[in-house]
């Protein structure tokens, strides 16, 4: 039996992100099975690891392949797509990873690269659609290698491509690392309209384990109030789901329950909670279910902004 599910609020601070696909534990569920309940309100569907020759790898979910092809044709998980959106979540698709061959060379390849994950994967039409009819709800950019060229352009592109959407709303995400400015993504954060950033808290100085002097939101909230091209743009705290999926950063959900709680109460810019990834953070130690519960145990409403000194 389907639980009864939690639908995304953009506008909200209890939104709990699961990227999925790469099974870091060694194994993972479909993707539908963490759909059937209220714990996840997004999922980044990791990765599209090479572009702009586009390539999928969603690890041992899908292995097949349109005809003459290497592109993935993933028909069981486009089902699984339209499902977790038939309970209210969000589906990204996550460009880029901490491996893969991507980048570009110049501002008009990523423009035109958007037209073509326009087409494959949003609003468009393509002979080759990896996800078949489902339409996500948007791209997430977790840029860890490569060049900073041409990123806005892509991102520009998308944004006059989704104002022919027929009224669905997407959304532009990012995952930079927590030292400010990000190395691969500053540029593009300062001058592209993001909806979220998916900070990751973790592997750096700056991450959940140097909580409260190191732990660095309040820089990444001055930057949202301050610099991002959106002033409403929401942070989320990237966290791992256990011990073994970052290097450094993990903290249990009591500790991080604690962190969330108090940076709430400060700061308009949270969002919520992003891990890495569904295969760690939903497993039996519960870890996810447990910060979710927590995220969601009071009302997502942001506390009314205060005014504040710039630094």
């Amino acid at each position: 039996m389907v639980a009864s599910a939690s639908a995304f609020n953009p506008s909200g601070s209890s939104n709990f992100v699961v990227y999925w696909g790469q099974s870091s534990a060694g194994s993972q569920k479909a993707l539908s099975e963490y759909c059937k309940d209220a714990t996840v309100d997004v999922i980044a569907l990791a990765f599209l690891y090479q572009f702009p020759n586009t390539m999928l790898d969603l690890s041992t979910s899908c292995r097949t392949t349109f005809s003459g092809s290497q592109l993935l044709h993933c028909p069981d998980v486009a089902a699984d797509i339209k499902f977790c959106q038939s309970q209210g979540k969000a589906v990204l698709l996550s460009m880029g990873g901490a491996a893969g061959a991507y980048g570009f060379s110049s501002e008009s390849q990523g423009q035109s690269y958007a037209d073509t994950v326009w087409d494959m994967f949003l609003g468009g039409n393509s002979t080759q659609r990896p996800f078949d009819d489902a339409v996500l709800d948007g791209i997430d950019l977790d840029i860890e290698g490569g060049s900073t060229t041409g990123y806005a352009a892509f991102i520009a592109q998308l944004r006059a491509r989704f104002a022919t959407g027929g009224g669905k709303r997407f959304y532009i995400t990012g995952a930079p690392q927590c030292p400010f400015p990000d190395a691969m993504l500053g540029s593009t954060l300062n001058t592209s309209w993001f909806d979220m950033v998916f900070v990751q808290f973790y592997n750096n100085f700056c991450g959940l384990d140097a909580y409260p002097k190191g732990f660095n939101y309040d820089t990444w909230d001055q930057w949202a109030r301050t610099q991002s091209a959106n002033k409403d743009v929401k942070i989320y705290i990237g966290a791992p789901g256990s011990q073994s999926a970052a290097g450094r950063g993990y903290v249990d959900a009591p500790t991080l329950s604690a962190i969330v709680s108090s940076t709430r109460s400060k700061y308009a810019s949270l969002g919520g909670v992003m891990t890495w990834d569904a295969s760690q953070a939903m497993g039996s130690s519960g870890w996810g279910q447990s910060v979710s519960a927590s995220l969601k145990s009071v009302p997502g409403k942001s506390p009314m902004r205060r005014r504040r000194r710039q630094r």
